[in-house]
This record gives structure tokens, C-alpha cells and sequence, in this order.
């Protein structure tokens, strides 16, 4: 069975996010959504409601299950689910520039490749940190998130 991780904060998780994790399951027989939790970063949302909204967000997908990472690199947490891949969205040479040096570690560490996939044109702007900007300062991006995310917001 081939299996990826999809690793991220998913604070919050937005459409682009959602985007790549289905393409994931397209590639993959299984793939774990695995939030992670810095205890040095400020979250928006718990640990628990981001799982919460990625889980309503993903149900219906087959072969999709969603888990905290726990502490620790991601390429252990890859290996101890028998993963053979990470799954990375990509929206720009910046992002490439930061995950391959990390990309590189993880097969070191692990054996596990990582895959790159491409953004969707309508998501490479989409980031949680611009979604949670925007929405603090009253604007629309209803656009941009799964449901479950804009009834968090008080959005609908």
C-alpha cells in the first residue's frame, strides 16, 4: 500500500490546503493529514478545532484520515506510519526554496521522499496567515475556506 503525509498547521485550513490533500488521494492509496503543534507559535485555533475543521472538510474523501503529528520531525512521523512520501503544496519559487533544503533532511533522516505538487492557480496567493489577516480586519474570504472554517469565523 503506497502511503503519504500531508504535514502542515492547517491554521486555518483553506481551499488550497484542501486542494492538494484531495490530489494527494488521487496519487496515494492513504493519506494522513498531520496537523502539527508548536508550542513556540500562537495558533488561532486548537489544536483540536483545526483537526476538527480539516476532519468535516476531508469525510468525504476515501483514504484520507487526519492526525496530530505530535512533537518531533516529520520524518519520523513518516516513517512510523509507514509512509513512503510527504505531500507538499508548492504556490511559488519561495516555497520551493524553503522545503527543498528540508526535503533533502527528510530522506536523509527517513527514506521518505517528499513530492512536490504544484498549486492551483486560484489558490498560489491563499496563505492561513494572509486568510486570518484579512478576516481580522473585517474582510471576505469565504472564497478561500472549506465551510467548517467559516463557521468558526462566524462567517455563516
Amino acid at each position: 500500500m503506497q502511503k503519504a503525509v500531508c504535514p502542515g498547521s492547517f491554521d486555518p485550513v483553506h481551499n488550497g490546503h484542501i486542494e492538494i490533500i484531495v490530489r494527494a488521494a488521487s496519487l496515494f492509496e492513504e493519506v494522513v493529514v498531520a496537523v502539527s503543534n508548536n508550542p513556540a507559535k500562537t495558533y488561532r485555533f486548537s489544536l483540536e478545532e483545526r483537526m476538527d475543521m480539516i476532519s468535516e472538510t476531508v469525510r468525504a474523501i476515501q483514504g484520507v484520515t487526519v492526525m496530530p503529528m505530535g512533537t518531533g520531525l516529520i520524518a519520523n512521523f513518516a516513517r512510523e506510519q509507514g509512509a513512503q512520501a510527504l505531500v507538499k503544496g508548492i504556490r511559488n519559487a519561495t516555497d520551493l526554496n524553503y522545503e527543498m533544503p528540508m526535503a533533502t533532511f527528510n530522506r536523509h533522516l527517513s527514506g521518505v521522499e517528499t513530492v512536490f505538487l504544484p498549486a492551483d492557480a486560484r489558490y498560489q496567493h491563499v496563505s492561513s496567515t494572509l486568510i486570518k489577516e484579512i478576516t481580522g480586519h473585517k474582510g471576505d474570504i469565504t472564497d478561500f475556506i472549506p465551510y467548517a472554517v467559516a463557521q468558526r469565523f462566524g462567517l455563516r
